[in-house]
């Protein structure tokens, strides 16, 4: 039984995948806009409701490369090593995250998003989600002794930084200057 799970999921993740890369090629070649979830579907070879069944909104297939963005940052809170500081941490996986973004490949995405209000506008929930789900790992951090607001916008500096950095003319000179902002609240805040 387990096997047969194994396939339905590899092929379930498969379909995912060739949905989104086909939604981007396509949006990349006609524009955002100019294309629509019948599209997708057509070109995917798939249906409607099976594009639906993977994506909760036309916006959701631009960010289905981010799938991990939030399970990153709470991996780096869980499972970094003993001696490495909570904020150093968060601050090394945003400056790769932001590396990531600046690519040529996701180049042309970032100018897609800046140049769409609903883009935009799912984006900045995502951004509200992820901040939530970190803000929960770093109150969940056994040695912090946080409060819940400390790690709240500790989680939303943490998250802008990223956003901020990846538009900015000198991305990685944001990325220190908002953490350093960051380590200076975590350490002013410390129990």
């Amino acid at each position: 039984m387990s096997e047969l799970t194994g396939r339905r999921e590899r092929k379930k993740a498969a379909t995912r995948q060739k949905i989104a890369d086909t939604a981007l090629r396509l949006f990349l070649e006609r524009g955002y806009d100019a294309v629509g979830i019948r599209d997708v579907a057509a070109e995917a070879d798939v249906a409607v409701t099976t594009v639906f069944a993977h994506f909760t909104a036309k916006e959701a297939l631009v960010f289905a490369r981010d799938q991990d963005f939030e399970q990153r940052l709470t991996r780096v809170v869980t499972e970094r090593a003993p001696h490495e500081p909570l904020i150093a941490a968060l601050h090394r996986e945003v400056q790769t995250l932001v590396r990531h973004c600046l690519t040529a490949d996701s180049a042309p995405i970032r100018r897609m998003i800046e140049g769409s209000p609903a883009l935009q506008a799912f984006e900045e929930s995502l951004c509200l989600r992820y901040a939530q789900t970190l803000a929960e790992a770093l109150a969940a951090e056994p040695n912090s002794h946080r409060s819940t607001t400390v790690c709240r916008a500790t989680a939303r500096f943490t998250i802008d930084a990223y956003a901020l950095a990846c538009r900015a003319d000198d991305p990685g000179a944001t990325v220190d200057e908002v953490f350093r902002m960051i380590e200076a609240a975590w350490e002013v805040t410390a129990p």
